[in-house]
């Protein structure tokens, strides 16, 4: 599905995506400097771990934590229970799954006033003063027989190709696509004449996966296969390293799940994508 909460899809089935914007400078320090340091009676219950074996969840289930905690956790961004990508990076924070008053404080001083989060697969209320500004079903599909291969069409994108990244997304609206989300992962175009005309990449990586994101294609040249061309590609690359690739939908999308079904993906899990705003002034 990838903003504002990213949902990664191709734009020839497209779907409207409004996108939350979010000004905030990331902190620069190492995570560990900006982890408030906490005396043991400061931490609530749920902060110890728990005794005994736990059920451990698979990792597509908070694919957030999951990459935030294993290959992203460079990125990660940190204040109690919560874990963020830089504002810049992604909108993309994990919540604890009962998130209470204080992780609601934590997320709001991570994102500033009037700062925007992504919020996947949480259901539950926001508290009074915040705003849901963006609220979509989706679906998660996982690689069940990809036909993955190398483009020859295809080039890789980096730093110097954002300015061209970021005009193609504002034009496809394919979902969120920031400043440094190139970071995130391996970006793949298809140039005609020297501009950009599809592109595809990655974008979370929980542990043993990677989501294919940010896939579309400039109006004048749809109907030519290229997003199924980029997501065969971006595949060759994320099994090249060993792990799986998955992505993300609106559940409203049926274009778009249909093509990525025909690629060899297959349904996974239903989920949810929301976008919400800290108030203005701190309560």
């Amino acid at each position: 599905m990838s903003t504002r909460p990213s949902i990664s899809r191709p734009a020839e089935p497209r779907t409207q995506d409004p996108r939350p914007a979010d000004a905030r400078t990331p902190d620069s320090r190492p995570a560990d400097a900006r982890t408030p340091d906490l005396r043991t009676s400061d931490l609530r219950s749920s902060d110890l771990e728990p005794a005994g074996p736990q059920p451990r969840r698979h990792p597509l289930d908070e694919p957030v934590r999951s990459a935030l905690t294993g290959p992203h956790a460079h990125f990660a961004e940190r204040r109690g229970r919560l874990l963020r990508y830089p504002s810049e990076v992604s909108l993309w924070v994990a919540l604890p799954e009962d998130p209470d008053e204080r992780d609601w404080a934590d997320a709001a001083a991570l994102a500033g006033p009037g700062g925007s989060l992504g919020l996947v697969g949480f259901d539950g209320s926001v508290p009074d003063g915040w705003e849901i500004t963006f609220h979509a079903g989706g679906v998660q599909l996982v690689d069940a027989g990809v036909a993955a291969a190398p483009d020859e069409e295809a080039v890789r994108l980096g730093p110097a190709d954002v300015p061209e990244m970021l005009d193609l997304v504002e034009r496809t609206q394919p979902g969120p696509f920031l400043p440094r989300t190139v970071e995130m992962g391996t970006y793949l175009g298809i140039r005609r004449e020297g501009a950009l005309v599809a592109m595809a990449g990655e974008r979370m990586r929980p542990t043993g996966w990677s989501e294919i994101s940010a896939v579309c294609t400039a109006p004048e040249f749809r109907g030519q296969g290229l997003a199924a061309r980029l997501v065969v590609a971006v595949s060759y690359e994320i099994r090249a390293r060993g792990e799986t690739p998955f992505l993300h939908a609106a559940a409203s999308n049926t274009g778009a799940i249909r093509l990525y079904e025909s690629l060899g993906f297959r349904l996974r899990k239903e989920t949810t994508f929301r976008a919400v705003r800290v108030p203005d002034v701190p309560e």
